[in-house]
């Protein structure tokens, strides 16, 4: 008998990996790299100061400087919540009361998963970017359907648009993975303006999510990717972190094998995926997607929603949009994409959408 499957006993964490630590010769080397324009020249006195307050941040591990006390709602009343979290935590909690309020209308999330765009160095809209444009006027042209567009090129092209990897917390224990995620803001690392927390209330309000993505290099793109990593929290996360004074790693273990319930925080909202490319990789990817949607607990809209296509197949890139506008027939596909999850999102509201197989309770979840 293996010894943490004793009443109380949990594996200790494993460690062994070097120190990232930096000296603080190196600390300010980097910091200060930021201000390389010649405009902060006259500011030496100033940026001495800031740096050796960010210093002390770092050097004493000030993750989250301000606090507040968790209150009723959490297992611990009394224990200090960053005050980050807690906002995050009460958007969220908002948007699952937005979410499931029949009387107001019904929202679908677009979002534009190509990093591509005029405003940054490759000078030209992305495809998927048309491909958005294309669905929304569908979705916009029902009416009584509010939508949110969720444009990830800004990570590229916007400043302070961030989003950091994931950690990974959920490998060592679900309850360690809390939800929204707790890992950022890091202001003692300068891991901040992280776009996730306004991220999170926009996948959770949503009825219908729509996510168009070109392919990159067989896979997704990396600001999807960056996004469907963070989104783990969402699949069996845990919405209190008292229960694990943070991030107590032990702890965390012994509440997964004490009996963690891997609370689907996303379930039932219908997804819609369309991938296109130019060379190969185009249906393995929306593959993925799509399971690692259904492996969430959302739902399929239907089977024209998910689309693999490929623009301008083994043609010059500098023609690619030319083909677009001659391609048609994937200009329709995409609006009955969209058409099909707009139909199932209506159905879905108002009870008429059956899913067979929905009730059953599967033997492992993880």
């Amino acid at each position: 008998m293996f010894d943490w499957m004793k009443p109380g006993k949990a594996p200790e964490p494993r460690k062994g990996m070097p120190s990232p630590r930096l000296g603080e010769d190196e600390f300010k080397r980097r910091f200060r790299s930021q201000f390389h324009d010649p405009a902060f020249d006259s500011l030496e006195g100033e940026l001495t100061k800031v740096t050796e307050a960010a210093w002390d941040a770092y050097k004493h591990s000030r993750k989250s400087p301000r606090t507040r006390k968790a209150g009723p709602e959490f297992a611990e009343p009394d224990y200090d919540l960053a005050v980050d979290w807690y906002n995050a935590h009460q958007a969220v909690g908002a948007a699952q009361q937005r979410h499931e309020d029949q009387s107001l209308p019904s929202r679908i999330l677009l979002i534009n998963c190509s990093s591509r765009s005029e405003h940054t160095c490759p000078s030209e809209m992305s495809k998927s970017w048309r491909l958005v444009e294309i669905a929304r006027d569908v979705i916009e042209a029902a009416g009584e359907v509010e939508v949110e567009l969720l444009d990830l090129s800004r990570l590229a092209s916007e400043y302070g648009r961030n989003i950091h990897p994931c950690k990974a917390c959920f490998s060592t224990a679900p309850a360690l993975c809390h939800w929204p995620c707790s890992c950022y803001p890091n202001y003692s690392l300068g891991q901040t303006q992280d776009w996730m927390n306004d991220i999170y209330p926009m996948w959770v309000a949503a009825h219908g999510i729509m996510i168009i993505t070109p392919v990159n290099w067989y896979m997704a793109s990396s600001p999807l990717k960056l996004m469907m990593d963070r989104l783990v929290c969402a699949d069996g996360g845990n919405p209190d972190p008292t229960r694990t004074h943070g991030k107590d790693a032990k702890e965390a273990k012994e509440l997964e094998l004490s009996g963690w319930d891997y609370p689907r925080h996303l379930e039932g909202r219908l997804f819609s995926v369309v991938v296109h490319g130019d060379v190969e990789g185009a249906e393995n990817v929306r593959r993925s997607i799509s399971d690692w949607l259904c492996f969430m607990h959302l739902c399929p809209a239907g089977a024209m929603a998910e689309l693999d296509r490929y623009i301008g197949y083994w043609k010059p890139y500098a023609t690619s949009h030319d083909e677009l506008d001659a391609d048609h027939a994937i200009q329709e596909e995409v609006r009955n994409a969209a058409r099909t999850l707009l139909d199932g999102v209506r159905a879905k509201r108002s009870g008429q959408l059956i899913a067979a197989g929905q009730e059953l309770t599967q033997p492992r979840q993880k």
